[in-house]
């Protein structure tokens, strides 16, 4: 029987995880592919703190480099996050004959360039399904599912945070700051939720999905990133009335020569399934040319979803299954924000005098924008009222012309409000 022997970098959630399926699901693995995974080692700095599984002290190191220079594993996984010193021991572990397993999907969106050509020109493997959207194993269904197809498109909600942010804005009517701190109480979102609320996290995956799906190098720095902070819960009200609900998508597309890559809040028609993913949960719609629309859905982190996809990619590797597709050959152009084309939502506080909506609809006809529905609510016999408009597609040049137009008119009280619309126009 085939042995594999592993070190694993990193002994904190995902790594507890992992390690916790390594060792319990053991004799499965072995019955279902002849190959006995062994765990050789695990590393971690602090090897004090209680963890819900514990191993025998000869186990375990506080220095990683006793993995990567021990001659015996064959695999090491890194599950420390973050770009230093994770690169550093990636890279040796390479360099020392090693293949690599990771759930780092800031590292490899950042630097993963370097580490794939590492890997590819020693002839070695990187896993990194647990990168994005943990237990849904989204990698290996591009990677093989659907190798026979060109990709058109992929929306995804890949950050269960912020999903469950709006969740709890759109059931319950609660405003952002409210719904953070019951995140961040109920364990959901850091202490410092920046990487969440802000998109950056998203976007790390949804570079690693773009690079996969059309064969271009890891492009985090061109990814168009906007977070959920100015979203208000009148907006999520409106939407409503429109039929929508307020997503955070991760979104790449590709049209002709030319690949969108961008993470905002969006609009998405409530009938979608996608729309219908709540809370924590995780959903990446795909595209492709032959097999049409799919949905892949589940959770998106957490221990032991994100540590079975991590042991997954660690028996691919062990049966000999290549998991390294990044060969970074197509030539494509990545399109600017402002030269998108989308439906777009606008909230302008409008002071309510007749003739608003005509300086207003002006403004937008002297930058190519048309109106598709209007809603103006309340009356007020000195203050503002909230003016909303759903408009067909436009450009978003054309959009950010005429907000900054419209925001210097004398007849807006605050700066105006967009968001972009996915959907069929009707």
């Amino acid at each position: 029987m085939k042995q594999v022997k592993i070190g694993v970098i990193g002994f904190g959630t995902v790594g507890t995880g992992a390690i916790s399926i390594l060792l319990n699901q053991k004799e499965l693995v072995k019955k279902r592919t002849g190959i006995e995974l062994i765990l050789k080692k695990v590393a971690d700095k602090d090897l004090e703190r209680p963890r819900q599984i514990s191993l025998p002290r000869e186990l375990l190191t506080a220095d990683a480099w006793e993995i990567i220079k021990d001659p015996e594993i064959d695999i090491v996984v890194e599950l420390i996050g973050g770009i230093h010193p994770a690169k550093e021991f990636i890279i040796e572990a390479l360099r020392n004959g090693k293949h690599v397993v990771t759930a780092n999907k800031a590292l490899l969106a950042e630097e993963g360039n370097d580490i794939f050509k590492e890997a590819k020109e020693r002839g070695l493997q990187v896993g990194f399904e647990a990168s994005v959207a943990g237990g849904i194993p989204i990698i290996k269904v591009m990677r093989e599912a659907l190798v026979a197809n060109r990709m058109l498109a992929i929306y995804g909600i890949i950050n269960g945070t912020t999903n469950f942010i709006l969740t709890k804005m759109t059931n319950e009517g609660i405003d952002f700051p409210e719904a953070l701190r019951e995140a961040q109480e109920l364990g959901y979102a850091e202490a410092d939720p920046t990487l969440d609320i802000e998109g950056i996290d998203s976007a790390h995956k949804l570079t690693i999905l773009a690079s996969l799906a059309y064969g271009i190098p890891l492009s985090f720095k061109s990814v168009y990133c906007e977070g959920i902070t100015k979203i208000a819960s009148q907006d999520i009200e409106f939407a409503k009335e429109f039929g929508y609900k307020i997503k955070l998508l991760a979104i790449t597309k590709l049209l002709d020569s030319e690949i969108e890559l961008r993470v905002h809040p969006t609009m998405v028609p409530e009938d979608y399934l996608i729309s219908k993913v709540d809370g924590v949960f995780n959903a990446i719609y795909v595209e492709g040319d032959s097999v049409g629309a799919t949905l892949y859905y589940g959770r998106g982190a957490g221990s032991m979803p994100t540590g079975s996809a991590v042991v997954a990619d660690i028996v691919d590797i062990a049966k000999g299954v290549k998991t390294l597709s990044f060969d970074f050959s197509e030539k494509y152009t990545i399109k600017p924000i402002e030269e998108i084309e989308s439906m777009y939502y606008f909230r302008f506080m409008a002071l309510d005098r007749p003739g608003v909506l005509s300086k207003i609809s002006g403004v937008f006809g002297e930058h190519n924008i048309s109106i598709a529905s209007v809603i103006q609510k309340g009356r007020s016999k000195a203050g503002a009222v909230p003016l909303v408009i759903l408009t067909h597609k436009a450009k978003e040049k054309d959009v950010l012309q005429a907000v900054q137009k419209i925001d210097q008119l004398p007849v807006v009280a605050a700066k105006s409000v967009f968001i972009r619309v996915e959907g069929q126009e009707e």
